[in-house]
């Protein structure tokens, strides 16, 4: 399994703050976009129903990842994260695997069992089950992506004999990321998952549930240092920190939710001149971080062009 060394992606803004409605065919072409800049990696965010009062109009995942597969070569495309309870594990499987075939091995998936209890009610997931229910789900992912016949029975799904081929591209199977905070978590990233993938993580709190990661990995008979790692970051690039740092905390505190639970904050917002954001994220590579998500601010093509041009280059070269 390739390592995440020094790789740098992108998010993708499918979703928008509604009246504002997201453009499937704009976001294609926008990966499009994101690979000639030179972007290891794209990640989109996951919902079914994301929002009430204000709401949030959301393009479905896996569709534009799709989409966006078919348009491009050679960036990876990844969930950032996919919310795994939500979704039945055969058919989940079977659509991953095709994608996987359909962009030749691209597939970094991010997963996690999600945190908004309204969603899961409208499905008709038992939230307090989302736990065991996505252990369940990583499971049978797992053994249908590797074995010849997968049976079993589970707590939602029996299954008496499944035969699904062909397998993905990648081998055992598409890496897989676990999100969350809390201690099982980490635990389910280090021992079910290939890695973890957070969310707007000062570098002293990536350090300390790496840590633990790496921790649990070498308690359940793992190699930590196969582990992969993802860190999804907000960055806006201007003048200095104090001619940005109003309108980021804006939008930061109007368009995202941070879990209250964990060490998730809008302090970790990478903010400054170009040299001031490469030190910031620098002190991110040096505790660990192997890939690192730029989330920029509100998409402007001029902070992109930034990233890509002036902030990557010098974070590759060592």
């Amino acid at each position: 399994m390739a390592r995440l060394d020094r790789t740098f992606g992108i998010a993708v803004p499918n979703f928008t703050a509604y009246p504002q409605m997201p453009d499937i065919k704009a976001l294609v072409e926008y990966g499009v976009r994101m690979e000639a800049l030179g972007f290891d990696s794209l990640w989109v965010w996951d919902h079914i129903l994301l929002g009430v009062e204000p709401n949030f109009p959301i393009i479905e995942s896996l569709t534009l990842l799709t989409a966006i597969a078919a348009r491009t070569s050679k960036i990876k495309l990844g969930t950032g994260i996919l919310v795994l309870p939500m979704r039945n594990p055969v058919i989940l499987a079977k659509q991953l695997a095709s994608m996987d075939l359909l962009s030749d091995g691209r597939l970094l998936m991010g997963m996690a069992s999600g945190w908004y209890r309204r969603e899961f009610n409208a499905i008709g997931v038992p939230f307090e089950q989302r736990g065991k229910i996505m252990d369940e789900n990583l499971d049978i992912l797992k053994r249908f992506w590797t074995e010849h016949t997968v049976s079993g029975k589970f707590s939602r799904y029996d299954i008496p004999a499944g035969v699904m081929y062909p397998k993905p591209v990648q081998k055992p199977h598409p890496p897989i990321l676990i999100g969350g905070y809390v201690d099982r978590v980490l635990k389910r990233a280090a021992v079910s998952g290939d890695g973890w993938l957070t969310y707007f993580y000062r570098p002293d709190s990536f350090a300390k549930s790496w840590d633990k990661i790496r921790a649990f990995a070498k308690e359940g008979g793992k190699d930590p240092d196969k582990l992969l790692n993802a860190s999804q970051l907000p960055i806006y690039v201007g003048k200095s920190r104090q001619a940005v740092e109003s309108p980021m905390m804006e939008w930061l505190t109007k368009e995202w939710d941070f879990a209250s639970w964990s060490e998730s904050t809008k302090d970790s917002a990478v903010m400054g001149t170009v040299d001031e954001c490469v030190e910031q994220l620098k002190a991110h590579v040096a505790v660990g971080t192997q890939k690192i998500i730029f989330v920029p601010y509100r998409y402007e093509a001029e902070q992109i062009e930034l990233i890509a041009r002036e902030i990557i280059p010098r974070l590759k070269a060592k």
